[in-house]
């Protein structure tokens, strides 16, 4: 059996970031390891080569992953609706009774 090879798609400035990218690589079914430097995650830095998060998914999912990365920071993910017009209509009446 061959072991699955998992390659860096990204590097974030720090842990807070490195979590959204993987909340939204998780969202589209693609499996994400974080990978911090001890040091860094020891003591909380988020700067510098310490700080720094590698993002790294399975070879087989890269292109998908880095496809999925290059939507969010062209801002593609920015201002969509997620609710289809009969769960909106639903939310619009919970908050008229507030």
């Amino acid at each position: 059996m061959s072991e699955e090879r998992w390659v860096i798609i990204d590097e974030t400035p720090g842990m807070f970031q490195a979590e959204i990218l993987r909340g939204l690589l998780e969202a589209q079914g693609i499996s994400v390891v974080l990978s911090q430097e001890g040091a860094g995650r020891a003591m909380g830095l988020t700067v510098g080569a310490l700080g720094a998060v590698q993002i790294l998914v399975p070879q087989r999912e890269s292109a998908r992953a880095q496809s999925v990365l290059d939507e969010y920071y062209a801002g593609d993910f920015e201002n969509q609706t997620f609710a289809d017009e009969g769960e909106q209509s639903d939310i619009n009446h919970l908050l008229d009774e507030e």
